[in-house]
């Protein structure tokens, strides 16, 4: 098991650290938005609708789930998923289906926190091997950790490997993250939440409310700001989407919003992405901007935000194939309060969207995750309580 070695950040984005964590709040106070230190991105309300989405068929993969938060298809078609409060479930190529055991005897299940994302390593073909985001517990510490597992060809076992890395904060389950993205080259993106506590999302020692960048061992990946550090970029509420775009490498976070601006940020390494809800020292004060270039000096605008409203985006991926007609390429999002598919077309250079188009609404509930396949189908899992489903979305174009 390995704990990371976090030294400060050269981040010339990098805010001045308030009070500790310790001493805060997690209650919000109500102060009226700035709108006026808001950052440049595109803004939801402000980008063209579009009637052009085909037409969606949606088949049921698994059902009777409890909170499925991720799912993920191996490459011979078995549909994997995890329920948030612990246990796995499988729905095999050749169409049967059921749970798959795994020690989870150390899950930390709690609020916002449980079994989260899942991936796949980028050689499971050879290795079996694929990586969960998840709560612990044990042994005086509470954390949020990487696990790796390998899985039988016949899928009705998961066995432990290492604990990659460790020592992701978490704080009564509220603002867990924990999206994992295995990039093409191999290496691991994580985004993580910040706990709703005031100063971790800009503390650069800690692992809240930023993206990760780590190998597959653990270790920090080339390219880090700090090369001892996983801390890929900072100044994030509760990133909870990750996705890389077909063609550019371009890596994209989904961030959760307070009550407004969900945000799509286009990564790069060290970027502060401007949340710094410590406005009042020792409250988490939720009411500051997503993206505050006044209190944070060089933050990233959002390439899109949802504006005045949030959508509760959880999830982010890139649709691909001739199927999805003027959407082909369009990075999509799972909608929990507003129970739908958010798809956007993002401009040439990736940094604004110039439309965005709506699927599903209000017929399956809460969507949480987004998962493209190689047929270009998506997964997407439901997030409503213990009717929750796994679903195949394929579009008809």
């Amino acid at each position: 098991m390995r704990q990371p070695k976090l030294a400060a950040l050269a981040l010339a984005t990098t805010a001045v650290i308030g009070l500790p964590a310790a001493q805060a709040s997690a209650q919000p106070l109500p102060i009226p938005f700035d709108t006026g230190s808001l950052g440049s991105g595109s803004d939801g309300p402000g980008v063209p609708t579009e009637d052009t989405l085909p037409a969606l068929t949606v088949t049921p993969v698994l059902d009777g789930l409890d909170h499925p938060w991720d799912a993920v298809q191996a490459p011979d078609g078995a549909v994997l998923t995890g329920q948030r409060s612990g246990g796995f479930f499988v729905r095999r190529a050749d169409g049967s289906s059921g749970p798959v055991t795994a020690d989870l005897a150390d899950l930390y299940a709690q609020s916002e926190t449980g079994l989260m994302g899942i991936a796949l390593a980028s050689n499971f073909a050879q290795t079996r091997t694929l990586y969960t985001c998840q709560g612990f517990q044990g042994g005086g510490v509470t954390d949020i950790r990487i696990q790796s597992w390998t899985v039988d060809a016949g899928w009705t076992a998961l066995t432990r490997g290492a604990a990659i890395l460790t020592g992701i904060p978490v704080d009564q389950g509220r603002h867990g993250g924990c999206r994992i993205l295995t990039a093409a080259d191999g290496t691991l993106f994580v985004g993580t939440g910040d706990t709703a506590q005031p100063t971790v999302s800009q503390d650069p020692n800690s692992l809240g409310g930023k993206t990760l960048h780590i190998n597959a061992d653990g270790t920090p990946a080339a390219g880090n700001p700090d090369p001892a550090s996983p801390v890929y970029t900072l100044g994030h509420r509760n990133a909870q989407g990750l996705a890389q775009q077909p063609g550019t490498g371009r890596v994209y976070a989904v961030d959760q919003g307070t009550s407004r601006d969900d945000e799509v940020n286009f990564l790069v390494a060290g970027g502060n992405y401007g949340y710094k809800p410590d406005r009042i020292p020792g409250i988490y004060d939720e009411s500051v901007p997503m993206t505050d270039p006044v209190r944070v000096p060089g933050a990233v605008a959002a390439a899109w935000s949802s504006g005045s409203s949030t959508l509760a985006t959880g999830s982010g991926a890139f649709v691909t194939g001739s199927g999805w007609g003027p959407w082909d390429g369009a990075l999509v999002m799972g909608g929990l309060k507003s129970q739908q598919l958010i798809f956007l077309r993002l401009a040439a250079d990736g940094q604004t969207v110039t439309a965005q188009a709506f699927g599903l609404q209000n017929q399956y509930g809460r969507l949480r995750s987004v998962t493209p396949t190689a047929d270009g189908s998506l997964l997407v899992t439901t997030d409503n309580g213990s009717t929750d489903q796994v679903l195949r979305v394929t579009p008809q174009g």
